[in-house]
């Protein structure tokens, strides 16, 4: 699996928050959480980092991932009752945004922490990822 052993990691520290902190708080409380514990580890982790989604050259949108991970893994935090479609479609559009290939969507909402991989279809020539890399953070 691609990039298996930081995602191991990120799961890894997504259970020391859950066990530590539990259910019933805001998003951005495991977001910040998740960040200490995946640097506590060794990880670069970098919070709320902006998307652009291009068309023809152009920006056609804005949108926010909430942590990259290595700059090899985005990860998706819900603190909800189930992970729902939307969510899905959510990391899905993220990964094929960046050209970055592995996805976590984590959902801290339940007292049994809920977390899915994703990985993007391999369907962009390597110049258009490599395109899509160098404006990842512009």
């Amino acid at each position: 699996m691609k990039h298996e052993e930081i995602t191991k990691k990120i799961i890894g520290c997504a259970f020391e928050v859950s066990n530590e902190l539990g259910a019933g708080f805001l998003e951005s409380v495991y977001e910040k959480a998740l960040v200490i514990a995946l640097e506590q580890k060794g990880l670069s982790a970098q919070p709320q980092q902006p998307i652009k989604v291009m068309f023809r050259q152009k920006c056609v949108g804005d949108f926010y991932a909430d942590i990259f991970v290595e700059d090899k893994v985005i990860v998706e935090l819900k603190a909800v009752k189930s992970i729902a479609p939307e969510h899905q479609a959510q990391i899905i559009n993220y990964l094929n945004a960046t050209g970055i290939e592995v996805g976590l969507l984590i959902n801290f909402g339940n007292p049994k922490l809920e977390y899915r991989r994703f990985t993007r279809k391999m369907n962009m020539d390597a110049q258009d990822r490599q395109d899509k890399s160098k404006n990842l953070f512009n």
